[in-house]
């Protein structure tokens, strides 16, 4: 089939919109949030990741989600923002059959964390090297390591794992909502990762072709937080949930740097960390609350995720003011 690859830039892993009286999908505004981020600049979307509460769905709502968000973006014009699918399961098995499943509905590549329920029997290096390989060879759709130890029991893959791991040819990235620059940065040359043009970049060799379909290692910073250090230590892009709320100025960073204007992405980032440390605090209904305080939509999780009082709500919308008046002057920018 022919696939949309990946470039440098920010995603979003976006949010999942529900009726706050039956918590039934809103699907109007699951596509209107899509639409709305890809017209901020961001270059790729993740559906069913962690800030879309995959876990709370039912296997035919996640495959609603990615097929709707699909739709909504072919039908605004942006056929070149790709979405990419959260398919995590505990087994092999099930993972594959849940690539399968997000590859029909329209998703093109597929964001797997390690399995855990079971962690003391397969958090070591040769049961999750076996657990994602196998799960490469019989996905339909390429593979993005994510290692968020938060998530996962506290499995935290090192870098001598996934650069081991990455060598499968359907496996063509890593997000890192570990944080880990460092790790980060080891991964990123030793994968020969792609990276934005940018004067204050050192320039790359021509792209890793190990990949499926020639595809090049996508190394993601997996939180706002560190867009521009994602940059510095050579990565690729951003993954994080902060660009749901904040998109633009996520793409500034980017732009910025593809500009050599270092000073200036550096007084960016600092206003968007602490527009990001307010959205993580509050997690994903104040994530939710925020979305709602300054676009009008959102609404709330599905229970037992809990809703924010008004004052709580209140106190997220004032802490994020200062990032958001940048963000609301900024022009739409095409995809």
């Amino acid at each position: 089939m022919s696939r949309t690859p990946l470039r440098p830039g920010v995603y979003a892993p976006t949010m999942t919109f529900f009726n706050p009286s039956t918590e039934d999908l809103d699907t109007a505004t699951i596509r209107r949030h899509a639409v709305r981020l890809a017209k901020a600049g961001l270059v790729g979307l993740v559906a069913m990741g962690s800030n879309g509460e995959a876990v709370h769905l039912s296997r035919a709502e996640r495959q609603t989600v990615i097929r709707e968000t699909r739709a909504a973006l072919l039908d605004a014009g942006f056929a070149n923002v790709p979405v990419i699918a959260g398919a995590s399961e505990q087994s092999i098995r099930g993972t594959i059959e849940l690539c399968q499943e997000s590859a029909d509905a329209g998703a093109e590549y597929a964001l797997i964390v390690p399995p855990s329920y079971y962690r003391y029997a397969v958090g070591n290096d040769e049961t999750l090297c076996e657990f994602f390989s196998a799960v490469a060879d019989g996905s339909p759709i390429p593979l993005i390591l994510y290692n968020y130890p938060g998530a996962v029991a506290g499995i935290d893959m090192d870098s001598d794992l996934l650069i081991r791991i990455s060598q499968h040819p359907n496996i063509i990235g890593t997000k890192f909502t570990c944080a880990n620059t460092g790790k980060l940065t080891r991964v990123a040359a030793a994968l020969n990762a792609i990276v934005p043009e940018s004067p204050l970049a050192p320039e790359r060799k021509t792209a890793s072709t190990k990949s499926v379909e020639n595809h090049p290692y996508i190394a993601f910073g997996g939180i706002a937080d560190f867009a521009l250090q994602t940059l510095v230590s050579g990565g690729s892009a951003i993954l994080a949930g902060g660009a749901n709320v904040l998109p633009k100025l996520c793409v500034k960073i980017f732009t910025l740097w593809s500009e050599g204007r270092f000073t200036e992405a550096m007084e960016t980032q600092k206003l968007l960390s602490a527009a990001d440390w307010v959205l993580t605090k509050s997690a994903i209904p104040g994530t939710k609350s925020a979305i709602q305080s300054y676009y009008g939509y959102g609404g709330y999780p599905r229970r037992p995720l809990g809703r924010l009082a008004e004052a709580q709500a209140q106190t997220v919308a004032q802490g994020i003011e200062e990032a958001m008046k940048v963000e609301l002057a900024l022009p739409d920018v095409v995809a």
